[in-house]
């Protein structure tokens, strides 16, 4: 603070009134976001609807345009912190991509990289000739906005069908998947090309020794295979950098800092593209999490863990400042027609482009019908650059914001519904591959006890699987006598040792055996705990014994606790 408002100390305070006013109203915008996005999203989701259309009418209400709650200076951080969660959930994508089932595809995410989007680019830019009476290039960078498609949407869905088992067969979400990251490269540069040419700041081009003079149309190929070139071999050398620091010199020492540095540098990479474009960013980022896979399989598995967790918070602060950024306003004179272009560009020319990238492929006729739903969602680039026509003051700026405002409305909620809706009727289940998504399923463990002083070292063995596992337990009390003080001292016990784990102590009648493995069924269990007496060996004791019929009878892994301390055999 300098001496000035030191002498004056009137000043001083009043300043320091106001930091501490401007901390409460963001720190409260921060809060608003948080936990209304979680929970209306959440309301959402059980009214079977995708939980990001809570979230973005949870923008809309406390965006500018309506309840004026989000502070300014968090709305003037959107780009920024928006750029956080792109990164996150590209680099989810490419921790999830398949290599092998990509090479079986051949040329075809190559091609759904660049076909749809410009089919649906050019379908627009004449359908806005006809419609809005557009010129072709205000026409094709109307269509750039709308063509580019939504990592914010339909990465998560293909992630999710990958855990499902949904198309795998076939790596149909790992062609979408890049596809989508390629398209957006393609539509970006057209876009920033026809920007500059629109407003009249366009460059010359370069001159090339000889005097031969290249426009920035001819140019437009060569920076295509720079973007892509170099964002590639940026991803490949950061994941090269990662596994050297991460898994050879060991800088980290558990998994939540191996995601924290990995989320710097790959943030890095987004922040240095966006200073020097000529690379692309979504595409390196992606590039790193798949050579991650690659080079250390382990690591790659920490990290996806990792960003998981990331991607909760993360989905949130896309979503809500998604709708906080959509002027609903500007839909006021353009609503029908908007639909209408939208409908021709997704359903001729977007259209075509899935027929041509298809072609000499082994997809089945619903499979190919699968992208209608599965790669037609628009959201973050259309948030992103929509607006910046009209700023930049060029005719008919505020029909193609309203248009970009549409397309989020309509397509980002029906896609994210679509996707997990029509993949069970269009596509193939295949077999999960564990090493290449996280298979996030809810863990169960049955404890098997009875009266006997063995309960307690059986519920001691579940209780340290459940903290490694994250898992709920069963207690199953299988009743021959009653005993009801012996029943109450086993659940006295079982809380005692289970006391920060989640469980329920269930008590039946029958023959153990039969009522041991029925309940492992009833509940899904993924192992059961149980114990033998004696100190014979394991065979000796286990013939006819109840241990030894439930591990004929069971399809799941027994784990059996000895009497003797510290003997466990599986």
């Amino acid at each position: 603070m300098s001496v000035w408002t030191e002498a004056n100390p009137s000043l001083q305070a009043t300043l320091i009134n106001q930091l501490n006013l401007q901390r409460g109203v963001m720190l409260e915008s921060i809060i608003w976001i948080l936990v209304m996005g979680f929970f209306v999203g959440q309301i959402a989701r059980r009214m079977r609807m995708p939980a990001l259309v809570g979230m973005v009418l949870v923008g809309i209400v406390l965006g500018p345009h309506l309840g004026n709650v989000i502070a300014p200076e968090v709305l003037g951080a959107a780009d920024s912190l928006r750029a956080i969660a792109v990164m996150v959930i590209l680099m989810k994508a490419g921790l999830g991509l398949d290599r092998e089932k990509l090479s079986q595809q051949g040329t075809v995410a190559l091609r759904l990289g660049f076909l749809p989007a410009a089919c649906e680019a050019i379908t627009i830019a004449f359908a806005s000739m006809w419609l809005l009476q557009f010129d072709f290039a205000t026409g094709l960078l109307l269509g750039c906005i709308i063509g580019a498609e939504s990592p914010a949407v339909i990465v998560p869905g293909m992630l999710h069908l990958k855990n499902l088992g949904w198309g795998v067969k076939k790596g149909i979400p790992d062609a979408i998947l890049t596809g989508s990251a390629l398209s957006d490269v393609l539509l970006l540069l057209i876009f920033s090309l026809l920007l500059a040419f629109l407003s009249q700041s366009a460059a010359t081009g370069i001159t090339l020794p000889g005097g031969l003079i290249l426009s920035p149309l001819q140019l437009l190929p060569f920076q295509i295979i720079l973007q892509i070139g170099l964002g590639v071999f940026l991803g490949w050398f950061v994941a090269h950098l990662l596994v050297s620091l991460l898994t050879k010199q060991h800088w980290t020492q558990n998994a939540v800092q191996d995601a924290l540095v990995t989320a710097g540098f790959v943030l890095l990479l987004v922040v240095l593209a966006d200073d020097f474009p000529i690379f692309s960013g979504y595409l390196a980022v992606m590039t790193t999490g798949f050579c991650l896979i690659e080079l250390d399989a382990p690591l790659a598995r920490r990290l996806r863990s990792g960003f998981d967790s990331l991607w909760v918070m993360a989905e949130i602060v896309l979503f809500v400042l998604l709708g906080a950024s959509i002027q609903v306003n500007a839909l006021s004179h353009t609503l029908l027609i908007g639909l209408v272009i939208l409908a021709i560009g997704t359903l001729i020319g977007r259209s075509l482009g899935w027929y041509l990238s298809t072609v000499g492929s082994n997809w089945s006729w619903k499979e190919r019908l699968f992208l209608l739903p599965g790669n037609s969602a628009k959201a973050t680039v259309q948030a992103a650059i929509g607006a910046i026509p009209l700023a930049q003051g060029i005719d008919g700026g505020e029909t193609i914001l309203a248009l970009a405002v549409l397309s989020i409305l309509v397509t980002a909620p029906l896609g994210a519904w679509a996707i997990p809706t029509f993949a069970p009727k269009l596509l193939e289940r295949g077999e999960v591959d564990p090493t290449k998504v996280s298979v996030s399923r809810r863990t169960v463990l049955l404890a098997a006890i009875d009266t006997s002083p063995l309960a307690t070292q059986v519920l001691t063995k579940v209780a340290e699987l459940a903290r490694r596992n994250d898992a709920e337990v069963v207690v199953l009390h299988v009743v021959q006598t009653v005993d009801p003080q012996g029943i109450e001292r086993l659940r006295d016990e079982a809380k005692r040792i289970l006391a920060d784990v989640r469980y329920r102590f269930v008590t039946t009648r029958g023959l153990m055996p039969e009522e041991i493995v029925r309940t492992a069924q009833d509940y899904g269990v993924a192992e059961i705990v149980m114990g033998k007496r004696g100190h014979r060996s394991l065979d000796e004791v286990l013939v006819g014994s109840v241990s030894q019929a439930v591990l004929e009878n069971s399809t799941m892994p027994v784990v059996v606790v000895n009497t003797e301390p510290g003997a466990v055999t599986s």
